[in-house]
């Protein structure tokens, strides 16, 4: 749905400049590529209706203010609508901050996962603990209450190390009531904050495996119930998420997949059809791929604006503080930059998701420009320097200048690559070297002088 909602809107944009106020006719016409954008990526066709109508009655006869044409008036119209479509908004229609997990209760509290087989449930239940433990500091017991698929206990478990949480042991031979309530008893004598139950899913919907859920609520009543579902499912998660709010008071939403979902349809109807808000989006397959889910930022990737926010987050999360500062120090000092350094900012980049994970978060113009360079390749290229580095002795990443003839034939061999391979990264690792040699004692004002900066926006020349 974004790149195709954006390159919409981005062509409209262009067409309308210059034009002075919003008419029933430009309307028409975004309104138009809108919705044929939001049927595309298989949202709910009554959710549509309403979306379309929605933004036409705050767009009409609406003033161009200051620099903006009509075609970015609407765009803006269009973000903040579609924020309103997958958020909560207040009475006075403002949109409602991000809503987290609601564990204002007598501990423990208790989360029940629903959703079909296969929408991720199990490792979604492992990474929401996750969060509670790193993002609110709670002690999380799971436990698995899917008796009908035979992985599904074990899978519970593994993930569950993975998470840092503890894991409450159930078998395929016992009841899914006696195992909640098993699992609660423990929790309540181990003095766990959180429980999370891990439910049996089925590849359709059916009555059993409805009256079994509905039995689990009753029994453990439940602060949240959250509907896990697929966001690559688009128009089949609307009739999945109707059965589920049919059968359970439904709290909370978890899109998983998210990342890989070309088509995002899921997000705008799976809200709208079972009126709980989306709390949580799975946007990677790593233990701490889940994010709690902000609407405005949302409605900002879907039109191609990026989400800045998110590239500054996991810029945060992959950066070692403490190993930056030593670095900057370093090279201060006069120490100088050597291989161990260059491999230690390769495995910072990787730690925030590599090259594409950082590009997905930019605006779409900007992106594109980066994508037109060709992402794979240097996806490949960076793993091609980290093989041959990880090839050296720690000697020759102190003292590259010890790398000759000999010594470069046996760390291509040991890399796999050619020796003009290693010949490029020393290349390279010559060149960041030099300009780290511009940095230290002021040489970054002088080097910005002569590019005719003058030094920081704001900041004399020196």
């Amino acid at each position: 749905m974004a790149s195709t909602l954006s390159e919409r809107l981005s062509r409209l944009v262009k067409t309308m400049r210059g034009q002075a106020r919003i008419t029933e006719g430009n309307v028409a016409d975004m309104l138009r590529e809108v919705r044929l954008a939001l049927l595309e990526a298989d949202v709910a066709l009554p959710v549509v209706r309403d979306f379309i109508a929605r933004v036409k009655d705050k767009a009409l006869g609406t003033q161009v203010v200051g620099s903006l044409n009509p075609g970015q008036a609407l765009v803006g119209i269009v973000h903040k609508e579609l924020a309103a479509t997958m958020g909560e908004v207040d009475p006075q229609g403002t949109l409602k901050p991000p809503a987290d997990i609601d564990l204002a209760t007598q501990p423990p509290a208790v989360l029940l996962m629903a959703g079909l087989q296969g929408s991720g449930k199990t490792t979604t239940t492992a990474k929401l603990a996750r969060h509670l433990i790193t993002k609110r500091k709670k002690k999380v017991l799971t436990v698995s209450a899917d008796v009908y698929r035979p992985a599904a206990i074990q899978q519970l478990k593994t993930v569950t190390a993975q998470a840092g949480a503890e894991w409450f042991a159930s078998t395929p031979e016992q009841k899914p009531r006696d195992i909640a309530l098993a699992a609660l008893d423990h929790a309540r004598r181990h003095f766990f904050d959180v429980l999370i139950v891990d439910t049996a899913g089925r590849l359709a919907i059916d009555e059993a495996l409805m009256a079994e859920i509905r039995e689990l609520h009753a029994v453990l009543k439940p602060v949240e119930t959250l509907f896990v579902v697929d966001a690559m499912q688009g128009q089949d998660a609307v009739n999945v998420a109707k059965a589920f709010k049919e059968a359970l008071p439904l709290t909370g939403v978890v899109l998983t997949k998210l990342d890989g979902d070309s088509r995002g349809g899921a997000a705008l109807s799976v809200r709208q059809v079972t009126g709980a808000p989306i709390k949580f989006a799975g946007v990677s397959e790593k233990i701490d791929g889940l994010e709690v889910f902000d609407a405005d930022r949302h409605a900002g990737r879907v039109l191609g604006m990026g989400d800045i926010v998110a590239l500054v987050e996991e810029v945060q999360k992959g950066v070692d503080l403490e190993e930056a500062k030593k670095l900057a120090e370093k090279v201060k000092s006069g120490s100088g930059f050597d291989l161990h350094d260059f491999l230690a900012q390769i495995s910072q980049m990787k730690k925030m998701g590599g090259l594409s994970g950082l590009i997905d978060k930019l605006p779409s113009a900007l992106a594109e420009k980066a994508a037109g360079a060709d992402m794979g390749r240097a996806e490949r290229d960076v793993r091609r320097m980290e093989g041959i580095i990880n090839s050296m002795t720690p000697l020759e990443r102190r003292k590259p200048e010890l790398i000759k003839a000999t010594r470069k034939r046996r760390i291509a061999a040991g890399a796999g690559v050619q020796v003009q391979e290693v010949n490029r990264l020393l290349n390279q690792f010559e060149q960041m070297q030099g300009m780290m040699k511009k940095m230290k004692g002021g040489g970054l004002m002088k080097m910005m002088k002569r590019m005719g900066g003058g030094g920081f926006p704001g900041m004399p020349p020196r």
